[in-house]
């Protein structure tokens, strides 16, 4: 392996980040989670690639860290978008009607949960519980909370993120 190639064969500044990472907690015990949380910073989720390689380099089954991956919720398999809209479906929510807004999105965006838009700009997931029960139903855009929705709220939120 040459100075600036990474473990898998790549030679791009993100496949030299991860080989930095592992190369960190290679001895470490317990490292596959700080690896892939570190791993999914620099990628902006856990492609199929990444995962082979910690697999060789850390020594761990692919099956292992695929249960991993797949059992924590803040792992993707899937790339995010600019804005990922994550639609509250906790019980609060849903009783008033999250699962309508999460439809309408699904229609807007033309994408299912778990998929972003062709263009990047938006992903989409629904999750267990925000916190915000009282302002239900609610969503998040990154870091924004938006509350008390009806379906026709969805395309004048989404025209709030267009131009950003």
């Amino acid at each position: 392996m040459s100075a600036n190639e990474c473990c898998c064969g790549c030679a791009d500044e993100t496949s030299l980040k991860l080989t930095e990472i592992i190369a960190k907690y290679k001895e470490t015990r317990g490292a596959l989670i700080p690896v892939l949380h570190e791993a999914q910073e620099v990628y902006g989720y856990l492609p199929e690639k990444v995962l082979k390689t910690i697999s060789d380099e850390l020594n761990v089954p692919l099956a292992e860290i695929y249960g991993v991956v797949t059992f924590y919720t803040q792992f993707s398999l899937n790339p995010k978008g600019r804005f990922k809209i994550n639609v509250c479906m906790g019980t609060a929510c849903y009783v008033k009607g999250s699962g309508d807004i999460l439809e309408k999105f699904k229609e807007k965006l033309g994408i299912d949960v778990g998929q972003c838009t062709e263009d990047g700009k938006f992903s989409l997931d629904a999750c267990r519980c925000i916190g915000a029960c009282g302002l239900a139903p609610v969503i998040m855009i990154n870091d924004d909370v938006h509350g008390r929705l009806v379906p026709d709220d969805v395309a004048g939120i989404l025209e709030q993120y267009k131009d950003l």
